[in-house]
């Protein structure tokens, strides 16, 4: 699997605390345009560095677990969108609710399973 190089681990790293915090103001906050542009950004960012750590192997356990990892960055993806498309941010007529919990819990399930299960296949297949 590619390792990431200093910078692209501190993308990824930043992108995964923009997304926290974007989760998080509108807990705290009622759901702004400041909260969605904070997840989109973040999920861009993560999303692109965890799409360049590329796994070239043959092994069908780790192929699987990236292909979840490839599901987990498109829901993040939908994620955001649905964020801006909220009643608040954009006023979609249809995605007037929090339909966007249930993509990013969709995504966390995704990412945290194949979070503690890919170095353990990794380590396993060298």
């Amino acid at each position: 699997m590619r390792r990431l190089n200093r910078l692209e681990n501190a993308i990824f790293i930043i992108g995964g605390i923009l997304i926290l915090i974007g989760v998080a103001l509108p807990i705290f906050y009622r759901m702004s345009l400041l909260a969605a542009i904070v997840f989109a950004l973040g999920a861009i960012m993560f999303c692109t560095m965890q799409a360049r750590a590329k796994y070239e192997g043959t092994d069908l356990t780790v192929r699987r677990l990236r292909r979840q990892q490839y599901i987990s960055m498109f829901f993040l993806i939908c994620t955001a969108v649905l964020m801006f498309m909220n009643r608040e941010v954009l006023n979609a007529p249809f995605f007037n609710r929090d339909h966007w919990k249930i993509t990013l819990a969709i995504a966390a399930v995704f990412q945290l399973y194949s979070s503690f299960r890919l170095p353990a296949a990794l380590k396993k297949t060298e």
